[in-house]
């Protein structure tokens, strides 16, 4: 799933966001809620907890992917690597070019 999240263009810097905004929208509902409706507090608290839950997955998504995107680099550097080795140094590198 993170893989397929990462080849969309979803970056971890956008789960970071969306964990951020998240807690604003937690804080922005249980404000609404006590101000606005005449339920009392118990209400504008599940409205809060609610949608601050979400946080910790946009979090922890984003950590995720931005594993994916170090590992993505990593391995394709190694695979760089390996045809270099593999073609015995044959293939000339752009930047030895003159």
């Amino acid at each position: 799933m993170i893989r397929m999240l990462h080849k969309t263009g979803i970056k971890s810097s956008h789960m970071y966001a969306a964990g951020v905004a998240s807690i604003a929208a937690s804080l922005a509902s249980w404000m609404m809620s006590r101000n606005y409706e005449q339920t009392g507090y118990d209400r504008a608290d599940h409205w809060g907890i609610f949608i601050g839950q979400w946080a910790p997955t946009f979090f922890a998504l984003g950590i995720a992917l931005r594993i994916e995107e170090t590992h993505a680099d990593v391995e394709e550097e190694a695979k760089v690597e390996m045809f270099d080795r593999a073609s015995g140094g044959v293939r000339e590198r752009a930047h030895a070019r003159t």
